[in-house]
């Protein structure tokens, strides 16, 4: 997994409430897209028309919001059901932060197992920053992450574990294989102490 340390990026509003993972990814595009190629399916009913071309109302079909590594959001962001596609179609977009006043608990989750930072603030943090992303002068944000800033001047809170995570790449696994040599010293004691549960 990407480290995340200190982005500098374009910011995209995307003020709708409760837009949810089917409308993220949608659920078809779950069973045959391989992983790596299920970025450029993202928010697919919002970016295109019926005849499949761009919607140009969709900010990330514009300048210079095309390039977004970072969205702005509006309440309950990933509600909906718990398929983990949805963060990997946002990241294949090149998507690394969404702040947002609140998400739904699994999208949540699965953002921290797959290098996407999320970040919760109150409403009025994320209505400045939705007006800020609004204007290309001003959509350039950087979050940094050690220092927990937005811009220099917004703050947000995050639990100091998914900090560490985040900050050194690791996802669940890769967070235990760090305590791998504890983990064999107490195997190597429990070998010696219960030889009988083990085969060899």
């Amino acid at each position: 997994m990407e480290r995340f340390a200190t982005l500098t990026a374009i910011a995209a509003p995307l003020p709708a409430a409760n837009v949810n993972t089917d409308t993220i990814i949608r659920v078809e595009r779950c069973v045959r897209v391989p992983k790596a190629e299920i970025g450029r399916y993202a928010f697919e009913t919002l970016r295109l028309r019926a005849d499949g071309s761009e919607n140009p109302d969709f900010p990330l079909n514009r300048e210079p919001w095309r390039a977004a590594k970072i969205l702005v959001c509006g309440d309950n962001f990933g509600c909906g059901s718990s398929r983990e596609m949805a963060v990997w179609a946002i990241a294949g977009m090149g998507v690394r932060c969404v702040i947002a006043p609140s998400f739904g608990e699994i999208f949540l989750g699965n953002c921290l197992q797959n290098g996407v930072l999320a970040i919760k603030l109150p409403k009025e943090s994320v209505g400045q920053l939705m007006t800020q992303a609004a204007e290309p002068a001003s959509a350039t944000f950087t979050i940094d992450l050690a220092a927990q800033k937005i811009n220099g001047n917004i703050a947000f809170e995050i639990e100091p574990l998914k900090k560490r995570m985040l900050l050194e790449g690791l996802d669940a696994i890769g967070l235990t294989l760090t305590r791998e040599a504890e983990i064999a010293a107490w195997q190597a004691r429990d070998r010696a102490a219960r030889p009988w549960v083990y085969f060899t």
